[in-house]
C-alpha cells in the first residue's frame, strides 16, 4: 500500500530539506521594506515605521540600491551600523512649562512617520466652586411679554441658589427677535419703529442681536435692567436664535466673558429656531463667517450673512468655552429635543411656565448635570484630514472605559484621563515635512491641549547626497571602456580567473552581482550570499559572521562553520587562572574533560579521586587477569581511568604525601603491590618479578574453603532439626521430646506401606516387558527419628 512512498522517500527527503532551508532563511521578499521599486531613502520610509535606509557608502557593494531599504535588525546582522541607518521613529516631547489646573498637559510635540502612530495623556481635573458667569439670551417676541415679566426677580434669587455651588457668579443679558428683512418682519414704514402698532402696544424695533448687559456681579444692576426691557414682533414664527447665540459666543470681550469661569449661555424662548439656507427667503446668500459683528452693541451682519450651521455654531461654542442651554416651552420641547444631539454640552429643559422658581431650578440642574458629565472634542486641520486620523478613549474615575468621548457622574475634585492616539496615512503628495495642530477642547473648559504633529517624510541623508546611493559606478562613455580588458582584471580576486565570481557582470571596472531567487547577492567580487553557507539558531552564520564562497568567515570574537563557537576561552577559565582546572580542554567554549571520573562545566569535581586505591582496583584487576605488561590500548582501559606504568621494582617511590601505598590480593592468594599518585590520581602497577605465589598459600586456601563447608553444613542440619522438632509439638500442651501425639482419627488415615511399581527393560525385550510389584513397609508414625 505505501510502496509509492518508498520509491519516493529520497525525493520526498530532498523536498523537505529545501523547504526546511527556505523557511529558515530570511529572504528580501519576506520584508515587508523591501522591493524592487525602491531607490531612494524616502521612498523607504514610506514602506513604514518599521523599515529603515542605510546610507552607508560601502554598504552590499555590488547589490542594488533597493536592499539598502530594509528591517534595522537585518541591516544590522548585514552590517550596517547604527549612526549609518535613516530610522522614522516616533518622538513625544511634553512641554511642562505651562501651567495648567484643569486641563494638562497643555503643550505636546509628536513625531510620526507615514503608517506609525503614538498615543499621549490628557488630564480633566474636575475643580470644586468654579466662578460661574450666566448670560441670559431671551427671546423678546411679543408671545414672550408674560415670560420677561418673570425674569425682574430672579436675579437676586438665582444668586443665593448658586451660591451652594460657586463661589463667584456673574450675570449678562441680551436679547434678540429675528433678521429685520422682509418675509421675516413688515417692513411698512409704520412698522419698523413700532411692530406692535395694531395693537396699541409701544414695542421697539425687530432685531437680530441686542447685547443689553456686559457680565457684573451686581445683582442690583441686573434687575434694573431687566425691568426696562420692552418685547417687540415679527411675522413668522422660528426666530433668529442660533444666529444671536452664535454672537453671544464669539463677541467675549463685548459680552466680558471671564477667562477663569464657567460660561453658560441660556437661551429663552418658546419658538423654533431658523437654521441655515432660510436667509435664502430674504435673498441673502452669504454663508455666516462666525465672526463678531457689534456695533454699539448691535449686531449689524444680521441683514448681511445667513444664519450658522448647527456644525459652525457647534465649533463657535466649543472653541470660547461655552454651554449651552435651552429653556423652552413644552410645545417646541421635541424639536430642540432633536437640535440638541447635535451640540456638544448642551442641556435642554422643559418649563410649564417661565416662573423665577422654575427658571432658577432649571439653571441649577443643568449647571450641576453640564459639569458632571466631562467630554472632549477633537480638531484636526481640514487639509490634513486624510493623511492623519485621531482617536479618543477616556479612563472615567469609576475605572470604566467608554467607547465615546465622555464621562458621566464625575464629582468635584475627580480626574477624567483621555487617551489621545494620533496617526499617520502617508505623506503628502511632495514628500515634504509638515506641521498639523490637534486641538483637545474640553467642553465647557477654559483650557486647552495642543498636540504638534511633525511629520517625517524626508531623509537627513539627502543632504549629504547618499539618499539615492545604488552601489554602483557607471562610466561616461561606457561602451568604449567595457571593451577595454583591462577593466575586467578589477573585477577578479586575486587567484581568481573568473569575472565577479560567476555570478554577476563587469561595469567600467565594477562588479553588478545577479539577482537570484535564492536570495541576495554582494561584494566587491560578487563572492558574498545570504544562503549558501550553515546556519546556526535559524540564522546564517549564526549572524556573526558573512558568507563568502560558501563558507562562513566569522567575527573576530567567533569560530566554527557556523560561527557558533566563541574564539575566547574566557569561559573555560577556572578561579586559578588554568583551562579546565588542568583536567580538560576548551571546546567550542565548553570544557571537555580528559578524565572521564571528573564533572562540572570546569572538571572542577571528582568525588571519587580520593579513594586513590578502591577506585583503581578494578584497573588493576583487570591487568593481573590479562597476564602483566599489557598496552595502555587494551580492553583494561575502560576500568583504568588514569594512565599506568609498569615497572620490575616494587619500591619506587616512597609513602607520603605524594604517593599511596596499595595492596591487591588476586584469587591465586599472589600479593601485587602498586603506587598511586595522590595529587594527580594516577595509578602506577609495580610488580615484584622476583616474588612467587606460594603452595602454603593454596593449601591454605584449599583448607579454609573445607572448613567454611563444613561449618555451614552443621548449620543446616541444626536448622533443620529445631524445625521438624517444632512440628512434633502438641497443640494447646507441653511437648513430648521426640514424639508426636495422633489422635485415632489421624491414625487411620496414615498409610502403613508404600507401593510403587517399577518396570525394567532389557537390551532385547522379549515379547512383553517385566512387570514387579515392590512394597514398602513404612515405619510406624509414633517412632522417634533416630
Amino acid at each position: 500500500m505505501y510502496s509509492w512512498l518508498r520509491n519516493f522517500h529520497p525525493l520526498l527527503l530532498c523536498f523537505l530539506m529545501v523547504v526546511g532551508a527556505c523557511a529558515r532563511a530570511p529572504r528580501p521578499g519576506d520584508s515587508v521594506c523591501w522591493s524592487s521599486s525602491i531607490s531612494s531613502c524616502s521612498e523607504c520610509l514610506r514602506r513604514g515605521p518599521q523599515c529603515a535606509w542605510c546610507f552607508k557608502e560601502d554598504f552590499l557593494e555590488g547589490a542594488s540600491s533597493n536592499h539598502r531599504c530594509d528591517l534595522a535588525e537585518n541591516l544590522l546582522l548585514r552590517g550596517c551600523g547604527q549612526e549609518f541607518m535613516e530610522l522614522s521613529e516616533n518622538k513625544v516631547e511634553v512641554n511642562e512649562t505651562i501651567s495648567s489646573t484643569q486641563v494638562s498637559p497643555q503643550d505636546i510635540s509628536v513625531q510620526l512617520g507615514p503608517g506609525s502612530q503614538a498615543s499621549v495623556i490628557v488630564a480633566v481635573t474636575q475643580l470644586e466652586r468654579y466662578p460661574v458667569d450666566l448670560y441670559y439670551l431671551v427671546d423678546v417676541s411679543a408671545s414672550m411679554q408674560e415670560n420677561l415679566d418673570h425674569l425682574k426677580t430672579v436675579g437676586v434669587a438665582l444668586s443665593l441658589r448658586m451660591s451652594e455651588h460657586s463661589s463667584d457668579l456673574w450675570l449678562g443679558f441680551g436679547s434678540f427677535v429675528d433678521k429685520p428683512v422682509s418675509p421675516y418682519i413688515n417692513v411698512h414704514p409704520t412698522k419698523l419703529q413700532n411692530p406692535c402698532s395694531d395693537y396699541e402696544v409701544r414695542c421697539r424695533p425687530a432685531h437680530g442681536f441686542h447685547h443689553v448687559l456686559s457680565m457684573t456681579g451686581n445683582m442690583s444692576e441686573f434687575t434694573r435692567v431687566i425691568k426696562r426691557q420692552r418685547i417687540s414682533g415679527n411675522m413668522d414664527t422660528p426666530e433668529g436664535g442660533l444666529d444671536a447665540m452664535l454672537q453671544a459666543a464669539v463677541c467675549q470681550k463685548a459680552l466680558g466673558w471671564r477667562p477663569e469661569a464657567k460660561r453658560l449661555l441660556l437661551l429663552m424662548t418658546d419658538q423654533p429656531s431658523h437654521l441655515a439656507l432660510d436667509s435664502r427667503l430674504a435673498g441673502i446668500v452669504t454663508p455666516n463667517d462666525g465672526l463678531c459683528h457689534l456695533e454699539n452693541n448691535i449686531y449689524v451682519a444680521s441683514t448681511e450673512m445667513d444664519h450658522p450651521s448647527l456644525g459652525q455654531l457647534s465649533d463657535k461654542l466649543l472653541e470660547n468655552h461655552v454651554y449651552s442651554i435651552f429653556a423652552v416651552e413644552k410645545q417646541q420641547y421635541q424639536w430642540y429635543e432633536e437640535l440638541v444631539r447635535l451640540l456638544p454640552g448642551t442641556y435642554l429643559g422643559k418649563l410649564g411656565l417661565f416662573q423665577a422658581s422654575n427658571l432658577i431650578e432649571l439653571v441649577v440642574g443643568a449647571y450641576k448635570k453640564l459639569l458632571s458629565e466631562v467630554a472632549v472634542s477633537v480638531s484636526l486641520d481640514d487639509r490634513a484630514s486624510s493623511r492623519f486620523w485621531v482617536s479618543v478613549s477616556p479612563l472615567c474615575p469609576n475605572g470604566s472605559s467608554a467607547n465615546q468621548q465622555s464621562c458621566s457622574g464625575v464629582q468635584p475634585g475627580q480626574t477624567v484621563y483621555f487617551n489621545i492616539t494620533v496617526g499617520m496615512h502617508s505623506c503628502a503628495s511632495d514628500g515634504k515635512d509638515e506641521d498639523v495642530a490637534v486641538t483637545v477642547r474640553p467642553v465647557g473648559y477654559n483650557e486647552t491641549s495642543v498636540i504638534r504633529i511633525r511629520s517625517k517624510c524626508g531623509c537627513r541623508c539627502e543632504h549629504a547626497g547618499l539618499c539615492r546611493n545604488s552601489g554602483q559606478t557607471f562610466c561616461a562613455e561606457r561602451d568604449q571602456e567595457q571593451r577595454d580588458s583591462s577593466l575586467n582584471l578589477s573585477c577578479q580576486s586575486e587567484g581568481s580567473d573568473q569575472i565577479c565570481s560567476g555570478r554577476g557582470v563587469c561595469e567600467c571596472g565594477r562588479c553588478v552581482c545577479d539577482q537570484s531567487r535564492l536570495g541576495l547577492v554582494y561584494g566587491k567580487y560578487c563572492e558574498k550570499d545570504d544562503f549558501s553557507c550553515p546556519y546556526f539558531t535559524g540564522l546564517m552564520c549564526g549572524g556573526r559572521g558573512e558568507c563568502v564562497q560558501g563558507e562562513c568567515v566569522c567575527e573576530s570574537e567567533w569560530t566554527g562553520d557556523s560561527c557558533e563557537c566563541p574564539a575566547s576561552t574566557s569561559t573555560c577559565q577556572s578561579p586559578d587562572g588554568s583551562l579546565c582546572s588542568g583536567h580538560g580542554e576548551c571546546v567550542c567554549g565548553r570544557c571537555e574533560c580528559s578524565d572521564a571520573r571528573r564533572t562540572g562545566s570546569l572538571c572542577e569535581r571528582c568525588p571519587v579521586c580520593q579513594s586513590t586505591c578502591q577506585s583503581n582496583m578494578n584497573c588493576v584487576a583487570c591487568l593481573v587477569a590479562q597476564g602483566l605488561g599489557e598496552s595502555e590500548g587494551s580492553c583494561c582501559n575502560k576500568s583504568c581511568t588514569s594512565s599506568v606504568h609498569y615497572s620490575d621494582n616494587a619500591a619506587v617511590g616512597q609513602a607520603g604525601d605524594k604517593w599511596v601505598q596499595c595492596l591487591y590480593i588476586g584469587n591465586n592468594n599472589c600479593r601485587y603491590p602498586f603506587q598511586i599518585a595522590a595529587e594527580a590520581g594516577q595509578a602506577e602497577l609495580h610488580i615484584n618479578t622476583r616474588a612467587e605465589c606460594s603452595s602454603s598459600g593454596r593449601v591454605g586456601t584449599f583448607l579454609s574453603v573445607c572448613a567454611l563447608t563444613v561449618l555451614c553444613g552443621l548449620v543446616v542440619v541444626a536448622v533443620s532439626r529445631l524445625l521438624l522438632q517444632k512440628r512434633h509439638r502438641p497443640p494447646g500442651g507441653t511437648a513430648v521430646e521426640g514424639v508426636y501425639q495422633c489422635t485415632e482419627k489421624d491414625l487411620s488415615f496414615i498409610p502403613t506401606t508404600n507401593e510403587k511399581t517399577v518396570t525394567y527393560r532389557r537390551d532385547r525385550p522379549p515379547d512383553r516387558p517385566v512387570e514387579m510389584h515392590i512394597q514398602v513397609p513404612k515405619m510406624p508414625f509414633n517412632d522417634p527419628w533416630l
